[in-house]
């Protein structure tokens, strides 16, 4: 600690007192200088975005520092005309746009193409329906036991040829029979 009483303000630069004193990455602020440098709004610990020895608020560090381009710093869906000159940002030159000569260049149009098909239905599985069990990828909708179509989960499923079912319904079906395997004395009988 410094001759004086306290450590210096990241801000101000005066004394910090221990009863004004705000820490942040190891540096002391008063209370009232622990501002936002572009809006200055008050910040605590929750909405502090810290960059070198800048403090933001979480929204103005978002959009001097955060990704730019559609969708982002302006909330979900929203597109913001702001160029950011107020925050010291200068404005990128966009190239000219040139397309290229390959068709489907993309990574996800070429993994259409050889998408991953659902056993069940046939048809394509997407990326957002898909499960993966017994080995193949399934529709939501499609992830249902073959005899009793009882939903599964990964962890309730036992494959065959190719097919799933639910653990009783393989048993049933695919299990050991006889004395002392669920079809003797003493065990309950499923009939259907």
């Amino acid at each position: 600690m410094p001759f004086g009483g306290g450590n210096k303000c990241g801000c101000c630069q005066k004394t910090v007192y221990f009863a004004e004193e705000v820490q942040c990455e190891g540096k002391s602020w008063h209370k009232s200088c622990f501002l936002c440098m572009v809006c200055k709004k008050n910040l605590d610990s929750t909405t502090v975005a810290v960059h070198g020895d800048e403090i933001y608020c979480k929204s103005c560090y978002g959009k001097k520092y955060g990704p730019k381009g559609y969708g982002f710093g302006g909330g979900a869906g929203t597109l913001s005309m702001d160029t950011g000159e107020g925050l010291g940002i200068k404005p990128e030159v966009q190239a000219p746009h040139r397309p290229t000569n390959n068709i489907n260049s993309s990574k996800f149009a070429q993994k259409a193409a050889g998408s991953d098909v659902c056993p069940r239905c046939g048809k394509t599985v997407y990326a957002a329906e898909k499960v993966i069990g017994g080995g193949n990828s399934w529709h939501k909708g499609c992830f249902r036991c073959a005899k009793c179509g009882k939903g599964l989960e990964s962890t309730t499923l036992a494959d065959r040829d190719g097919e799933i079912f639910c653990k009783g319904c393989y048993a049933k079906n695919f299990g050991p029979k006889g004395f002392g395997f669920g079809q003797g004395a003493g065990a309950l009988a499923h009939s259907q």
